[in-house]
């Protein structure tokens, strides 16, 4: 098939109401920027909701704000603002690939000094004793970034989801609710920065409780469609040795058991839901698909706090090679049938 084809397909297909699952992982979100990129060139395609965490929320909160001021090409726009703000700040920061990185080809900062440091110090100091007023790179970012005010009347429903410290619970955010404390409280490493506080509680990551939460989507959104865009690698064939490795390997089980459990909930819901009743008919005509690379998994741990403008634009291709491969082979199955078997979760528990 053509491309000029496959173009006119696109634009004489009737539209298709779909959520996105937008998981977190430092700047490896630069992948999901892809993703979106691509996604975002279908006219068919028409976001209903968006649920994010960590990075995934900062993406999906740009993308709403990008297209209530010029829909689909405006959040595109503003997506490659965000981004290219974020590559901006890094060239002055002090955790840099080394001289062996670079002669290496590797995006990891595993033998940077400044890097190596701040991971030291990040085990034995808290971030209040560290950085006692609590200072967020990111906050500069978001507000040059973001129309905060957009959201109450965004046509697209968003969730973001953060850790409550004191209870260990998550805590939704929708629309009317969503401030730059709730994108840096769905973001914030607690060994890295002081929690947020939102009325009165403190906010960790986001991804210990949801990466991300996807029953508001099923819940609360018109769509039947879900595209899961996942940035954490569920699986590795290599056993993790060093204690750099291992901590990453925890970490990935860790932000990646709440998205488990509730695929699994939702595939024993599709089963014995009632599709002729109510909600039950929300949970039986759920339809998954899935997104990702396994690329991500070569690039280590530390590149997720490598901003530089050539590893984000990386990641960024990767992202639209992979929606791209989606499509193509996927792409017809959207709003008729699901892509991803969540089922066979089932088989492990």
């Amino acid at each position: 098939m053509t491309s000029k084809s496959s173009d006119r397909q696109a634009l004489s297909r009737a539209p298709v109401l779909v959520d996105l699952a937008l998981q977190g992982g430092g700047s490896h979100g630069a992948f999901t920027w892809g993703v979106l990129d691509r996604l975002l060139e279908e006219p068919w395609l028409k976001i209903e909701a968006i649920s994010g965490t960590s990075a995934g929320a900062m993406n999906g909160a740009v993308l709403v704000s990008g297209f209530m001021k010029g829909g689909a090409a405006g959040a595109r726009e503003a997506l490659d603002a965000y981004w290219g703000r974020v590559a901006d700040a890094a060239v002055y920061s002090p955790i840099q690939r080394s001289m062996l990185d670079r002669a290496l080809n590797r995006w990891t900062l595993d033998t940077s000094p400044a890097y190596i440091m701040m991971d030291l110090m990040s085990r034995l100091v808290s971030p209040y004793t560290l950085d006692p007023l609590g200072r967020n790179p990111i906050r500069k970012i978001l507000d040059d970034s973001i129309d905060f005010a957009h959201f109450a009347e965004a046509p697209i429903k968003v969730f973001i989801t953060a850790t409550n410290v004191h209870t260990g619970r998550g805590r939704v955010f929708r629309n009317k609710e969503i401030t730059p404390e709730v994108l840096l409280a769905s973001a914030c490493l607690p060994t890295l920065f002081q929690a947020i506080e939102i009325d009165g509680e403190p906010y960790w990551d986001g991804g210990y409780a949801g990466n991300p939460t996807i029953t508001p989507l099923i819940r609360e959104s018109e769509a039947h469609d879900t595209i899961l865009v996942q940035i954490n690698p569920r699986e590795r064939r290599e056993t993790p040795r060093t204690a750099g490795d291992i901590l990453n390997r925890l970490n990935e089980i860790s932000f990646n058991a709440p998205l488990m459990k509730e695929l699994r909930m939702i595939a024993l819901l599709r089963q014995t839901a009632d599709p002729g009743a109510g909600e039950g008919r929300r949970w039986a005509e759920m339809r998954t698909h899935r997104i990702m690379t396994d690329r991500l998994a070569e690039f280590g741990a530390s590149s997720k706090l490598n901003a530089e403008r050539a590893f984000l634009l990386v990641l960024k291709e990767e992202g639209r090679r992979a929606a791209d491969e989606f499509l193509a082979q996927h792409g017809a199955d959207v709003g008729l049938r699901s892509t991803a078997d969540l089922d066979v979760l089932l088989a492990e528990c």
